[in-house]
């Protein structure tokens, strides 16, 4: 037989065609028809009845499964997730399981500094495992992969899964302003956001956005041209610290985001210390087309104008040149001078605290009382501002959002911040019912007015090659902390700390054992934040409004912005008034939730504050100043590091202090509090003795079991709280630890 090719059987019909005639051609071809529709027919019986065989023994019983435990279908990635990542295990020979196995992503490049004499820019590579949401690695906005898609307008085509994926506004309603604007024809609500204006209430939201020390190198930033929207072509390399206006137009497009989820309202008040020209105006407003801002034609502005003047002249049919101004229409975004030219100076010095008095002004508006006092606390209205009506401010909005410029914002701390708070309000009114045991079981904070808060976190920077050599272990990114440590915080139980999506109704795990509790693990601030200089002196002169909270990124609700200027004037009143005797509220106090902490670091964008060495006395851990330096005496004494001083003022003059290792430490720190409890101890520190953490509490060179690494990996991405009804209210019982549910931790 020889292997000659085979023809292709447009060939061969030619050939047939040339060796016989046409009527036996024509009884071939239809005989050839017929045979080959008996044959289709007949393989398509076989495959029928093969498909039968199957289905007869393929397990039916999972797909009704699925139905009958109403498993959302955001879930079933994390599934097949889980599938894989016990596969790698099983797949892999125990001698060569590392611990790095456990994180799991795709590989990224951070590019740290630019080589004019090559031409391009070093980076580092390798996966940030820490679920921090960071400007530099994650390109797309919206939160993150998990967050944009599940707040999609598209997302909610499934009609069971609509109240899981409305979580958010669910939340905010319960927690925000009673009263609700008017959406009908004519309003400006219909004007921004069109015919689908009164599908569905959104949640308002004010954004007030700091802006002191913005600028491009030495250069104020609105003394220079904005950026050129949609410009086409790869973008020019811009570090970090080049210019302002990159962290600027990011956050004004995660707003936008935020809109274009159809669940969310925002305004945004630009706050300035002097008047700024109007193409700063029009382009952030061009930003914010989601939120009902108008697409200025800005793009015709020529390149290489070294001044706001000459950009200006260069934009031609730009509408805002006849006459019409952002401000003679409805548009989201306020620009607000909020100094005189006695103040500007004042205004301009990032020690004064000037700035962050005005953003709690504009936020709190509480009553002007005068020097002899107001009313008692009952005849306060807490709800009516009293800030000047032209002040996006002073409308109703449900969430406050005080920001720097240089801190990031996304949907993702919009709906952690909404949880935590809803959380904490369904453990205030389990408190009030005396058939629930709120007695607490652990440390308690120092207030019972408790607000969730953030604290900031900062990534290598090209400024300083030290710092980054630091901040590299292996090929993970680690974003670090720097205005606190492992001695800023403590950790508690919280009774009833779970709010259903029905509102702020406190409710419990389906799954949790008979002896446990239901409420959630937090982290507690017992210490200020210490930022470097020269925010430190700005905190000094503004005293944060959250006790242990960030001056430079915080929230609050409208309940619990009503409660805090009811404290306040209350407080004023008693010292105009010695024989006042009100019992006034606690001072408000910053906690985290444990199981969604990730969520409340958010990235400090310019990424220049680590390695920077902090004033004498204002630095983290300052409660415990003089343990630390009987330390470093101890180190010396014994020459521990003789010979090796950057290592030793890397260890003493600078905190660092990675993401991973904060949720590590405060684990371990609540097991511990609760082992003690347990066991009978004074003191939580030392090896565990009845209790443990099933993920932090084993051996480094042992590989961890894949389900608890897979829980922690779903905590650090923020799901135990965006999937709420499923992690923490539904039948997974796996990640309860990991979502800080378990007040008994593992048993030993």
């Amino acid at each position: 037989m020889t292997n000659e090719p085979i023809p292709p059987p447009g060939a061969a019909a030619e050939q047939d065609h040339n060796d016989t005639d046409p009527s036996s051609s024509s009884s071939r071809i239809a005989t050839a028809s017929k045979l080959l529709i008996a044959a289709t027919f007949l393989l398509s019986a076989a495959r029928s009845y093969t498909h039968r065989q199957i289905a007869s023994l393929s397990p039916l019983p999972r797909r009704r499964l699925d139905v009958a435990t109403g498993t959302p279908s955001f879930v079933k990635p994390l599934l097949d997730e889980l599938t894989t990542r016990v596969k790698l295990f099983a797949d892999t020979p125990p001698e060569e399981v590392k611990y790095w196995f456990e994180y799991t992503g795709p590989l990224q490049k951070y590019y740290y500094r630019y080589s004019k004499s090559r031409g391009k820019a070093d980076y580092f590579e390798g996966r940030d495992d820490s679920g921090v949401i960071s400007a530099r690695l994650v390109e797309d906005v919206g939160g993150g992969g998990d967050f944009a898609p599940f707040f999609t307008p598209e997302s909610n085509s499934i009609p069971s899964e609509a109240p899981f994926r409305t979580r958010l506004v669910d939340n905010c309603l319960h927690m925000g302003s009673p009263a609700r604007p008017a959406t009908g024809d004519g309003s400006f609500w219909a004007e921004w956001f069109g015919s689908s204006a009164g599908a569905m209430d959104r949640c308002r939201v004010l954004f007030v956005l700091n802006t002191v020390g913005a600028g491009k190198g030495s250069t104020i930033l609105w003394e220079t041209p904005p950026p050129l929207p949609h410009e086409a072509g790869p973008q020019p390399w811009q570090s970090e610290q080049e210019t302002a206006a990159m962290h600027l137009e990011r956050n004004l497009r995660e707003i936008d985001a935020m809109c274009a989820t159809g669940q969310i309202a925002a305004r945004v008040q630009v706050l300035v210390c002097e008047p700024i020209p109007g193409v700063w105006t029009d382009w952030m407003d061009g930003l914010l087309v989601n939120c009902g801002g108008k697409k200025a034609p800005l793009e015709d502005l020529a390149e290489g104008k070294d001044d706001v003047e000459s950009a200006v002249a260069a934009a031609e049919g730009n509408p805002y040149d006849g006459g019409i101004e952002v401000e003679d229409r409805a548009s989201p975004v306020q620009v607000v001078v909020v100094a005189s030219a006695k103040t500007a100076d004042t205004c301009h010095d990032l020690k004064s605290g000037f700035m962050e008095q005005r953003m709690q002004d504009l936020i709190l508006a509480p009553p002007f009382l005068g020097e002899n006092g107001g009313g008692s606390k009952e005849q306060v209205d807490a709800g009516v501002k009293t800030t000047h009506p032209d002040l996006i401010s002073s409308d109703d909005h449900d969430v406050y959002v005080a920001l720097k410029w240089s801190t990031l914002v996304t949907t993702r701390t919009i709906s952690a911040f909404l949880q935590a708070s809803a959380d904490l309000a369904a453990a205030s009114k389990a408190s009030a019912d005396p058939n629930k045991d709120t007695k607490p079981r652990t440390k308690v904070p120092t207030s019972q007015f408790l607000i969730p808060s953030f604290v900031r976190v900062s990534y290598v920077s090209e400024e300083n090659n030290k710092v980054a050599k630091w901040r590299m272990h292996g090929d993970f990114f680690h974003p670090a902390a720097w205005e606190i440590c492992k001695d800023s915080y403590e950790m508690t139980f919280i009774p009833h700390s779970l709010s259903s999506h029905s509102g702020v109704t406190p409710t419990c795990p389906k799954v949790l054992e008979k002896d446990d509790h239901c409420g959630q693990w937090w982290a507690f601030f017992t210490e200020e934040q210490m930022p470097t200089a020269p925010e430190v002196y700005a905190n000094e002169n503004t005293v944060p409004l959250i006790w242990g909270g960030s001056n430079f990124f915080w929230m609050l609700t409208e309940r619990q912005r009503k409660e805090i200027v009811t404290s306040q004037v209350c407080e004023h009143n008693k010292k105009k008034n010695k024989t006042n005797k009100d019992k006034c509220g606690d001072e408000p106090q910053a906690v985290i939730p444990l199981g969604d902490l990730e969520s409340f670091l958010v990235n400090y964008m310019p990424n220049t504050a680590l390695g920077k060495k902090h004033e004498k006395d204002r630095r983290p851990g300052y409660s415990q100043g003089d343990q630390l330096e009987k330390d470093r005496e101890k180190v010396r004494e014994r020459k521990q590091l003789k010979g090796q001083e950057e290592i030793e003022k890397a260890l003493f003059d600078y905190t660092v202090y990675p993401a991973a290792l904060f949720h590590k430490d405060a684990t371990i720190k609540a097991a511990r509090d609760q082992d003690a409890v347990i066991a009978g101890k004074a003191s939580g520190n030392g090896a565990p003795q009845k209790i443990k953490s099933s993920y932090y509490d084993v051996t480094i060179t042992k590989p961890r079991d894949p389900i608890p690494s897979w829980c922690q990996h779903l905590a650090r991405r923020g799901l135990c709280a965006l999937y709420a009804d499923y992690l923490r209210e539904g039948t997974e019982k796996r990640c309860l630890e990991a979502c800080g549910l378990k007040l008994g931790w593992s048993e030993i």
